[in-house]
C-alpha cells in the first residue's frame, strides 16, 4: 500500500480552490488503495506529519504552493512529489521571466512592460496608452487564477487597474490585449514519454472573459473536446505546449493555455500552470478523460509516475 500525503490549502488567494483539488485527489486515491493522510499546509507543523510518507501530491494553488517554495522543502526531506521542480515552479509563476523563456523557445507571446511598485509613481500613462492599444490587460506578475487582473478599455480605467494589480504583487504587467478563442493543453510527461493531451476550448459561461469566476463557479464556463480548431493549429499547439513544458523544465504534468487570435495569427501562449486544479470537473482530468483516463485513473497514474521516477533517480 502507498502511503500518500495530500497536501492543500496553504495560505494563498487560491486556498479554497486548493482545498477542493485536494479533498478530490484524496478521496481518488482512497479508491484505488492508497494510504492517505490529508495536510492542510498552514505552518511548519505540516512537515512532522510526513514521516513515513513514501510521496507526496502537492494540491497546493498559488504562492506557497506552486512557486518553488513547498517544493524545496520536500527535496530536501527528500520525499517525491507529484509536479515539477524547485527551478520549474517558480520560473512558471513568475510570468514575465516565464515569457523570455517562451519567446527564445519559438513560441509566440504577447507585447509587454514589466513595472515595479517602486516605479509607480514614474509611471507615465500618456506614454504608455500610445504604446498599447485599448483595451489592455493589468496583472499581477506572480498571481493565479486571474486574480488581480484587468481588462482595461479606456485610459480613465487605468490607474485603478495598476493599483488594483499592485495590491496583490510588487511587479505588474501591462500586455496587448489578444481577442480569441482560448484553449488549453494539458501535458503528460511519463517515464518514458512526454505528450500533448486533447486540446479543450474554454467557453466562458457566466462573464465575457475566463475569470476566476468563469473558472470555478458551478456552471461558469463550457468546456469543449477537442476544440473546434483545425489540425494543423492543433499540431502547432502540442507542439508547443510540449515545448514550453520542457522550456521550464516541467515534470510529468503541466497546462497550457493560449488564445487562438480572431485575426487568425499565431497561437499565444498565455502561461504554464504547474500544478492544474484537479477537482472533478477542472480542465487537467477532463482531457484525461478524453483519452480514456477516469479521475481516479489519472490522479493515481501521477502518483506512480512520481514514484518509478524516484525510483529511477536512486
Amino acid at each position: 500500500m502507498i502511503n500518500v500525503a495530500v497536501i492543500y490549502g496553504g495560505r494563498s488567494r487560491e486556498r479554497e480552490v486548493s482545498l477542493k483539488s485536494g479533498k478530490g485527489i484524496a478521496k481518488a486515491l482512497r479508491t484505488k488503495g492508497c494510504n492517505v493522510k490529508e495536510i492542510d499546509f498552514t505552518s511548519k507543523d505540516f512537515i512532522s506529519e510526513l514521516n513515513g510518507i513514501d510521496v507526496v501530491y502537492l494540491a497546493l494553488h498559488g504562492r506557497y504552493g506552486e512557486d518553488g517554495r513547498i517544493q524545496g522543502v520536500l527535496d530536501i526531506l527528500d520525499i517525491p512529489y507529484v509536479g515539477s521542480g524547485v527551478l520549474a515552479s517558480a520560473l512558471a509563476m513568475d510570468k514575465a521571466k516565464a515569457k523570455i523563456i517562451f519567446k527564445n523557445a519559438g513560441i509566440r507571446v504577447a507585447k509587454d512592460k514589466l513595472v515595479y511598485k517602486k516605479d509607480k509613481s514614474e509611471i507615465d500613462i500618456e506614454k504608455l496608452t500610445a504604446e498599447f492599444e485599448f483595451p489592455l490587460v493589468v496583472k499581477p506578475n506572480q498571481e493565479g487564477s486571474t486574480i488581480g487582473l484587468s481588462i482595461v478599455k479606456t485610459k480613465g480605467e487605468l490607474n485603478k487597474a495598476i493599483d488594483d494589480a499592485f495590491s496583490y504583487d510588487d511587479q505588474i504587467l501591462i500586455e496587448e490585449f489578444i481577442a480569441g478563442k482560448e484553449v488549453t493543453v494539458a501535458v503528460l510527461e511519463t517515464e518514458t514519454e512526454i505528450k500533448a493531451l486533447p486540446i479543450i476550448e474554454i467557453i466562458p459561461n457566466k462573464n465575457q472573459y475566463y475569470d476566476y469566476e468563469s473558472k470555478y463557479a458551478p456552471g461558469g464556463s463550457e468546456h469543449i473536446i477537442p476544440a473546434r480548431i483545425d489540425d494543423k493549429t492543433t499540431d502547432l499547439l502540442k507542439e508547443w505546449a510540449i515545448k514550453a513544458h520542457q522550456a521550464l523544465g516541467c515534470e510529468t504534468l503541466s497546462r497550457v493555455d493560449f488564445i487562438i487570435p480572431n485575426d487568425n495569427s499565431l497561437p499565444v501562449i498565455l502561461e504554464v500552470n504547474t500544478l492544474p486544479g484537479m477537482t472533478e470537473t477542472s480542465l487537467y482530468p477532463d482531457a484525461a478523460r478524453a483519452i480514456g483516463l477516469s479521475y481516479e485513473d489519472i490522479v493515481y497514474k501521477l502518483i506512480k509516475i512520481t514514484q518509478n521516477k524516484y525510483k529511477n533517480k536512486q
